[in-house]
């Protein structure tokens, strides 16, 4: 597709606000702004990813953990109810009205979150993935935006992806702004790759973190249900309740592999050495270290 057409799509599709690719239709500027005093209560979690980095998955974590319904299927309530995105809110919820301990999700970066936040008030889990997978992960679900109108090749969406002209913005800045202000925030930093290796150890930090005791059983129905195979089974989970107006999942699923170095399937040497370039450049001075492949023994940086 040529560049203008690109960008007319583009331009229908997302706007920009402070520094950051929202999605037209279902959020605007002044929703965005008005959270800064959103009210805050100690005993909130917000779960924090940047796109396709384990979300829809941690979401499923925290739901099992503080919701004994959620654990024994007797209540029929969807991840998003249990724990809807601040600046997406498409059920239109009253956060005010909720019962605490109440559970939130969002992509924002920090800047653009409830200030109150910065007083070390409510908990915040943020999870990473390495951002090769998230790449792929992200172009796989851009196929399924219904709105947006063109096919994105892959490789005009590495370029996007890399100058942050995505949903969310970048995904170096995401991360390293959270990290390097992580002071002003009460936040336990997990990443995708340790929770895919050993994801009861996992489940017990985040309980630990929350202040929730769990007996044997109920860490072992946590994960079991939020194991990935049930998950893809779990109409709670899966996501197919999203309004197919939004997302058509006759071009996709929304829980596609769930894996670690399916990069390799699709990055060619020179695109991945171009991804090295940026990465290196984006994340000097930062300890992250991740997992490139599932079969990795230890976390390493790129050199």
């Amino acid at each position: 597709m040529a560049q203008e057409g690109l960008e007319e799509a583009f331009n229908y599709f997302i706007f920009k606000h402070k520094g950051i690719h929202f999605q037209t239709e279902i959020t605007t500027p002044e929703i965005i702004d008005s959270l800064e005093h959103m009210e805050i209560r100690d005993s909130d979690v917000y779960l924090i990813t940047y796109p396709k980095s384990g979300t829809i998955w941690s979401q499923q974590v925290l739901n099992l953990i503080f919701n004994e319904g959620h654990r024994n299927g007797s209540e029929d309530i969807d991840n998003m109810t249990r724990a809807p995105w601040i600046e997406y809110n498409l059920y239109n919820i009253d956060f005010k009205s909720r019962q605490s301990p109440r559970l939130f999700t969002s992509h924002l970066p920090y800047y653009l979150m409830p200030k109150d936040l910065r007083f070390r008030r409510a908990k915040i889990i943020y999870v990473s993935r390495n951002p090769k997978d998230v790449l792929m992960s992200y172009y796989h679900f851009y196929k399924l935006f219904s709105r947006l109108h063109i096919t994105v090749q892959w490789e005009t969406f590495l370029d996007l992806f890399l100058s942050g002209r995505v949903i969310g913005g970048s995904w170096f800045d995401h991360l390293r702004g959270w990290y390097t202000h992580k002071e002003d925030y009460n936040i336990l930093f997990m990443t995708y790759e340790e929770m895919k290796k050993d994801l009861k150890s996992a489940v017990m930090k985040i309980c630990n973190f929350v202040d929730i005791k769990l007996d044997d059983q109920e860490l072992d129905t946590v994960v079991e249900k939020s194991s990935f195979k049930t998950m893809k089974q779990d109409p709670r989970a899966n996501y197919e309740f999203i309004q197919k107006d939004l997302l058509d999942f006759e071009k996709g699923d929304f829980l596609r592999k769930g894996t670690v170095g399916d990069w390799k399937n699709r990055m060619t040497v020179a695109q991945s050495e171009k991804f090295d370039i940026v990465y290196k450049e984006k994340m000097k001075g930062l300890p992250f270290k991740f997992f490139w492949d599932i079969n990795d023994e230890e976390a390493t940086m790129i050199e």
